[in-house]
């Protein structure tokens, strides 16, 4: 475990900064209305940040209606830890917790996972054959991490032969760090990147690369290694400005970039990494087209990151719920982009990672789109039209080295949109915003999970 770096006085103060921090983000409670009588049946599937966030507020809301959450989960995961966990700064149990102990009362759990959603009968089946019935669908499963996608891959290879993946959850990450903080004493070759699909957290990939040229740094073992970022495509970041500044970053820290490389296999045994570029096609300023064809490479590592395809759970794709003409494949489900209500099934609403959208597979943008629905929904259920909307707002406190990092904040239209205006500038390298990363929005995702935020 790393020891930490402030000192005891330093401490007392980011712990009450912390406390105001996530104060500050909770943002002024609403004013209480009285509860809408309903006896409507109220499915969530997925009691993830997402849907538990929502049961906690419609109880609240709503006074005579039958809500049901499906989900077989014992375990729920702060996810935004994960980072942390594989950096050695907090222990893999800082991320777990009982999914029972944020369900609120009056409502049913079922403990098992949906099987088979039929929006034409209003109904879905558990893989136990429970057949459960519904006016109202919010699907929030959350995504599925394709580990099939990456040949040769077994999750029991993680923190051996320089293998990690993060993302696979908070014992996974552990023995990342292990892995990491073994390749970081002697140096070597440590190789990055994130695959092609839509994923969560987006900036994740990036922070590793950051925190694991940093360890190198302390341990003097720098100079004896070189740090390679897979890029999927042409770049390292979605909204051009903080593309540009993460690129500048990576020059500073001595990183090279690959392009367009997907990975699609890994051989543990000779420490290699295989990718896939696709064809690519360039013009020049006499409108000369330059094809370059597909090709497959390989690149040696000492340490990696592995992180896979990310799509819609089966359940999804196979539900007729999903996209047809976009995101092809990956079966993100169907909904308007600024209501979050299904665009063929108006009793259908989609929340977190699984709805799709351009923007919003992080934990900040679930604590947007909550409010979205839950106001949809009992808009419906009274007959009127609810007035709320998301805008694509996601957050990403982008770790660049242990104690700093940048407040990255964008919507749908990749405008920068700091919630601290004047405070903390979002493309500099500040412990404040570590501070929000560290210590302050844990507090703030517990509070959502209560409906309090």
């Amino acid at each position: 475990m790393v020891k930490d770096v402030f000192s005891p006085s330093r401490r007392g103060f980011l712990g009450l900064a912390g406390g105001a921090a996530a104060l500050s983000a909770m943002g002024a409670a609403k004013p209480a209305t009285a509860a809408v009588q309903t006896n409507a049946r109220i499915v969530i599937v997925g009691s993830g940040a997402a849907g538990t966030g929502l049961v906690n507020r419609l109880v609240q809301r709503l006074d005579g209606a039958q809500i049901t959450i499906i989900d077989g989960r014992k375990q729920h995961y702060y996810q935004p830890g994960f980072t942390l966990i594989a950096a050695g700064l907090k222990q893999a149990s800082y991320s777990v917790s009982n999914t029972a102990d944020w369900h609120p009362s009056g409502v049913n759990w079922v403990e098992d996972y949906a099987a088979e959603i039929d929006p034409e009968a209003q109904r879905v089946t558990t893989q136990g054959g429970e057949k459960i019935e519904y006016d109202y669908l919010v699907v929030a499963t959350g995504l599925k991490l394709n580990w099939a996608g990456i040949e040769g891959f077994e999750l029991d290879q993680v923190g051996q032969n320089g293998i990690g993946a993060v993302y696979a959850g908070p014992e996974y990450a552990a023995k990342t760090w292990e892995a990491m903080d073994r390749f970081t004493d002697k140096g070597g070759v440590a190789l990055f990147g994130r695959p092609a699909t839509e994923m969560k957290c987006a900036g994740a990939p990036l922070k590793y690369t950051f925190l694991t040229d940093d360890y190198l740094r302390k341990k003097g073992t720098r100079e004896d290694s070189q740090i390679i970022y897979a890029a999927n495509n042409g770049g390292l970041f979605s909204v051009p400005v903080v593309n540009e500044k993460v690129k500048l970053l990576f020059g500073e820290r001595g990183f090279e970039t690959r392009t367009h490389h997907i990975l699609t296999g890994i051989d543990a045994g000779t420490r290699e990494a295989y990718f896939r570029t696709p064809e690519q096609h360039s013009v020049d300023a006499n409108g000369i087209v330059t094809v370059t064809p597909a090709t497959e490479q390989k690149i040696a590592f000492d340490f990696t990151n592995v992180i896979p395809p990310m799509i819609a759970p089966d359940v999804v794709r196979e539900s007729g719920l999903a996209w047809e003409d976009k995101w092809v494949g990956q079966g993100w489900l169907e909904v308007d982009q600024e209501t979050l209500r299904h665009r063929r099934y108006p009793n259908v609403f989609g929340l977190g990672d699984i709805a799709g959208v351009p923007k919003g597979k992080t934990a900040a943008s679930v604590k947007w789109q909550i409010p979205v629905v839950e106001d949809h929904l009992v808009a419906s259920i009274e007959g009127r039209d609810g007035t709320e909307i998301y805008n694509g707002y996601t957050s990403c406190p982008l770790i660049t080295k242990v104690g700093r990092a940048m407040l990255v904040e964008f919507d749908y239209q990749n405008r920068l949109t700091p919630s601290f205006p004047g405070v903390i500038a979002p493309l500099e390298e500040l412990w404040i915003s570590w501070l929000m990363k560290e210590i302050a929005l844990k507090p703030t995702y517990n509070a959502m999970l209560r409906g309090k935020a």
